[in-house]
């Protein structure tokens, strides 16, 4: 039986049209928008490599709806007719995972043209860039799993990384492994460290462009770590904003102002460890070893060879010790 047959039963999902959605290099799973009486209604999430357990699937999905309970900025997850978060169908005579979310209000900024709503200013984007994810980390802070998602060392450790990463990227593999070293000295207290999103930027929320509003979905890769990876992960994803600028010093500048504004929507909703916050250079290194271990896992995924173009950047960044992604200091 075909995947939407089956979570049409799953889901009472009587009347409604599926639409496949374009799969995208490196991704994880298969998608679908739900339309019905002609409008987009849900997604269907699919997932059907082997590298997790349920309980990972579980302990996503819990949190996604521990969210939305309390007024998240989240895509909610929907039950299936059994009160399930999580189900399993056939597909190809092979089990797979499936998972159903509201569809979020909104559009993609690149569906925009990277254009804001009009009538209002980029600062306003950028500060409710901030506010959503603060709003996040903050239910997050109080947050109490029945099932858990992976450590960040779970996954980034030497004993991992150095199978992955092959051995003529020596140099990379000793630069990581320095930082790994710098990450374990951080302070995990209950306010700087707990379940983030992992991936949170403009191709994982939707904006409602009548009010500004920013939907939040795809926490396929939450796990526990340090709330400041999730900023400084704004951070890198906020060069194409200056890299017009043709002055190093202006470019510099509006890099400043633009995180600066992210951190005011921030901090009206919770606060920020202003220790782990001077250590934004340290965290926008991790944010870049993340880059390079998920180049190397799908193209261990796909079987293919990765092409170094790919990491060049992030990894002269860090073999280099150049800050800031290439950006500079204030």
């Amino acid at each position: 039986m075909k995947i939407p047959e089956q979570a049409t039963a799953l889901y009472a999902l009587d009347n409604c049209e599926f639409f496949p959605v374009p799969g995208h290099d490196g991704g994880r799973n298969k998608a679908w928008i739900i339309r019905q009486n002609g409008e987009k209604k849900y997604v269907l999430r699919v997932s059907d490599l082997d590298d997790r357990a349920e309980e990972d699937y579980l302990a996503e999905t819990e949190f996604i709806h521990y969210l939305a309970a309390n007024s998240g900025p989240v895509a909610d997850v929907i039950p299936s007719i059994h009160n399930r978060l999580v189900e399993h169908v056939d597909w190809n005579g092979k089990k797979v995972f499936v998972i159903l979310f509201s569809y979020a209000k909104g559009i993609f900024l690149y569906d925009n043209g990277y254009r804001y709503r009009e009538g209002a200013s980029l600062e306003e984007y950028f500060f409710n860039t901030g506010r959503t994810l603060g709003a996040i980390h903050r239910l997050s802070k109080q947050y109490v799993p029945s099932h858990h998602r992976p450590d960040y060392f779970d996954k980034y450790n030497m004993d991992y990384l150095g199978k992955l990463i092959p051995d003529n990227f020596s140099d990379l593999k000793k630069a990581i492994a320095d930082r790994l070293d710098k990450f374990k000295a951080l302070p995990k207290d209950k306010n700087s460290y707990g379940l983030v999103h992992f991936d949170y930027s403009d191709g994982n929320y939707h904006i409602d462009m009548s009010t500004g509003e920013i939907t939040v979905f795809d926490f396929d890769n939450c796990m526990t770590c340090w709330y400041l990876f999730d900023l400084a992960n704004l951070w890198t994803h906020g060069e194409g904003w200056c890299r017009g600028i043709p002055d190093p010093k202006a470019q510099r500048a509006y890099m400043w102002h633009y995180f600066n504004t992210i951190l005011e929507g921030y901090r009206a909703e919770t606060d920020i460890s202003e220790e782990l916050l001077a250590k934004l250079p340290l965290f926008i290194d991790m944010v870049l070893i993340e880059s390079i271990v998920d180049a190397f896992e799908c193209a261990v995924r796909e079987g293919e060879e990765l092409d170094f173009e790919d990491i060049e950047d992030a990894a002269e960044c860090l073999i280099q010790g150049i800050p800031y992604a290439g950006i500079g200091e204030a």
